[in-house]
């Protein structure tokens, strides 16, 4: 997102790393997996289990899993600004979310009892323009933060004379 002139970016981020977890527990099940699957294969076709391989196909899968991680949480983007809430989904194609600042009207932020101990969680605005789309903004760090900045951008937007 390319800020317009006078406009001041207040937030600019992606969902926190803590949020993937999930998927990383069940890569590293499936980098598992795939060693145990390996040495089988090696044990099978030579009659001994090749070390060398084995480790192979680990540090492969567990780059892809790492690789596929780090594009799945930085394909979105979430951005404040004092004009406009912007969420920006993914690198080779795009969708693009906007709402007018002057448009929310709720900003609301949930936590479950695991999201808190990871520090993480879900902040749901909610906009005049009404449910034609789900804005939230998930998986972020600090969701506290994140309406504490709304907040800011809302009064900052209120103390702005209108132009002529």
């Amino acid at each position: 997102m390319d800020p317009e002139p006078g406009e001041e970016v207040f937030f600019h981020g992606h969902p926190s790393w803590r949020s993937m977890l999930a998927f990383y527990s069940k890569g590293l099940a499936l980098v598992i997996l795939a060693g145990v699957l390996a040495g089988l294969i090696t044990a099978v076709s030579s009659n001994s289990v090749k070390v060398g391989w084995v480790a192979v196909v680990v540090g492969i899968a567990l780059l892809l899993v790492l690789l596929v991680g780090l594009i799945r949480r930085t394909r979105i983007t979430y951005t404040i600004t004092n004009q406009r809430l912007t969420i920006d989904i993914g690198l080779l194609s795009r969708e693009v979310h906007e709402t007018r600042l002057e448009r929310v009207q709720n900003v609301n932020s949930t936590q479950t009892v695991p999201q808190r101990m990871l520090r993480i969680g879900v902040v749901d605005f909610d906009t005049a323009a009404g449910a034609e789309y789900d804005f939230k903004f998930v998986g972020v760090a600090h969701p506290d933060r994140i309406v504490r900045t709304v907040d800011r951008a809302l009064r900052a937007l209120q103390q702005t004379p209108p132009e002529v």
